[in-house]
């Protein structure tokens, strides 16, 4: 039905300047990191998925050759973060009724998160947020509804979707999760971490 449908916007078009290359690009556990995201939101039933590029797009584009997705171009990444999630937003399909926001560096958030993120929202569709949070701090993977999808549109150039969040925490349906499923990979002791943990695995 119309509004019913809950994509998916990766992000994956920042700068990696801490890690000091491209991190979309990076391996771990054979497969990339924009590769792995995607296929995550792939597994977990996200329809459309939309991956959102910027700096080095041609090559990240080139990840996701065979992957049921569509990329999106932001001409303004440097400028951070939000104007990816802005960029997301603005070019998901009219009829959808919600929409996780992942990122592709966080290569331990698995399908059946997202699925538990989705499974919540369905059960409760009059919740304009459905938040990860780990010790009490929210994070990555977020769903938010078609109702607050205006607000994320509209975010300023020193704004960020943690304003939106933090509007409507009240509302919000909130998961916990372990801190380490939501690594992110900033820097490469980040990344040596999780391998270690994937190949123990």
């Amino acid at each position: 039905m119309p509004g019913d449908r809950v994509a998916a916007v990766v992000l994956a078009a920042g700068l990696s300047s801490r890690m000091g290359e491209n991190k979309m690009l990076i391996e771990v556990g054979g497969r990339t990191l924009v590769r792995r995201a995607v296929e995550t939101a792939l597994s977990a039933g996200l329809d459309p998925v939309l991956v959102v590029v910027g700096h080095e797009s041609d090559r990240v584009r080139a990840e996701l050759r065979g992957l049921c997705c569509t990329p999106v171009l932001n001409a303004e990444y440097p400028r951070g973060m939000n104007t990816s999630l802005r960029a997301g937003i603005r070019a998901l399909p009219e009829d959808t009724g919600a929409a996780v926001v992942l990122l592709g560096d966080m290569p331990l958030v698995d399908a059946r998160m997202v699925r538990s993120l989705v499974e919540s929202f369905r059960g409760s569709p009059a919740q304009p947020l459905v938040i990860s949070t780990y010790g009490g701090v929210v994070a990555p993977p977020i769903l938010y509804a078609r109702a607050v999808f205006p607000e994320l549109r509209a975010l300023d150039a020193d704004a960020c979707g943690k304003q939106v969040v933090k509007q409507h925490r009240a509302e919000a349906i909130e998961l916990a999760w372990p801190s380490e499923a939501l690594t992110d990979l900033d820097e490469p002791a980040d990344l040596e971490r999780v391998r270690s943990r994937l190949e123990a695995a």
